[in-house]
């Protein structure tokens, strides 16, 4: 299982910093600051968890 750390970290990837270009440290921050206000605002959702609690057996 994928951690949700993980996740956001990917998604942040993909949909800001991927083929982006930013002008300064300032633009970035910018940047960042607006996708994490978007991101809380429309995309965020609880992760479903699939661990069913069963202990792991060895193999």
């Amino acid at each position: 299982m994928v951690e949700p750390g993980r996740i956001w970290f990917s998604i942040l990837s993909r949909r800001v910093l991927k083929r982006a270009s930013f002008t300064s440290l300032e633009d970035l921050r910018q940047r960042l600051l607006a996708f994490i206000g978007y991101f809380n605002a429309v995309l965020a959702k609880p992760f479903r968890w699939t661990y069913a609690g069963k202990p792991l057996r060895a193999a």
